[in-house]
């Protein structure tokens, strides 16, 4: 199989204007009373950073940057930006946020617009070009992956009330379509495959990760909100009608997402 290598070039006004906005989203996270979800988001940003640093990098060797740039800072910042992003926003999607569209609109306006801001104002010396490679472990992946969605697929099966059998359809599609989101908006700002001539491996790079990279944390992430929120509130205080773990489910089921 040939090797799927994620590339990324940006200028380090990118950094400082991503990093800018993720105060700004984090302050507005805050601002909504959403402490579990600024919570998820910082603890899943550092696991990405242990992932890709320690993993990727140290283990693996997967990891390269251009020369004059600090390969440990830009990952901590991509890690941070990216684990954050990713987890509130899949964090509200299973909580089933009532103003899901308008953090939605904000994420996905904003990593549309910042390549073409940064790139707009900014020199185009100097640029930051990261790389990995993923042959070394995209079989791992692809292992946590199936094991995570067959053990929802066994628990259904022998779940005889509908009400409290789990949504696989409504994870799958949150999985895919973080990870294709950031994805997309990258390859049409000209960050992620640049460098790439063929329209065929950058969109493979697009297809695989969508697939494969945040959705293999979903059934896992779903079981921690379920755990969590048959007990606690958004806010950290304990339920006044605290339920049991497939009770939850039934209640999640129940619920909708309003425009």
């Amino acid at each position: 199989m040939t090797e799927v290598i994620a590339r990324r070039e940006f200028s380090p006004l990118y950094i400082w204007l991503d990093t800018a906005f993720l105060v700004f989203f984090c302050a507005m996270l805050i601002m909504k009373k959403k402490y579990v979800t600024v919570t998820v988001g910082l603890i899943f940003g550092l696991v990405y950073m242990a992932v890709d640093y320690g993993i990727f990098h140290l283990l693996c060797g997967a990891r390269s940057i251009s020369e004059g740039h600090n390969l440990f800072l830009v990952l901590l910042w991509m890690s941070l930006s990216y684990g954050f992003t990713n987890f509130t926003w899949i964090w509200l999607w299973i909580s089933k946020d009532k103003h899901l569209f308008e953090w939605s609109l904000l994420i996905v306006l904003w990593w549309f617009c910042a390549p073409l801001i940064s790139d707009t104002f900014s020199s185009g010396q100097n640029n930051i070009v990261i790389q990995r490679t993923t042959g070394a472990y995209h079989g791992y992946m692809a292992l946590i992956l199936i094991a995570g969605y067959a053990g929802l697929v066994i628990y259904n099966l022998f779940c005889r009330t509908r009400e409290k059998r789990i949504n696989i359809p409504w994870l799958l599609a949150i999985g895919v379509l973080v990870q294709f989101s950031w994805e997309a908006c990258l390859l049409i700002g000209g960050i992620r495959s640049a460098g790439f001539e063929s329209l065929g491996e950058k969109l493979r790079t697009l297809v695989v990760n969508s697939l494969l990279e945040t959705n293999l944390g979903m059934p896992y992430i779903y079981l921690i909100f379920i755990y969590y929120s048959a007990r606690y509130t958004e806010q950290m205080k304990k339920r006044e009608n605290a339920i049991g773990f497939t009770d939850r489910i039934a209640e999640n089921n129940s619920e909708s997402v309003s425009c």
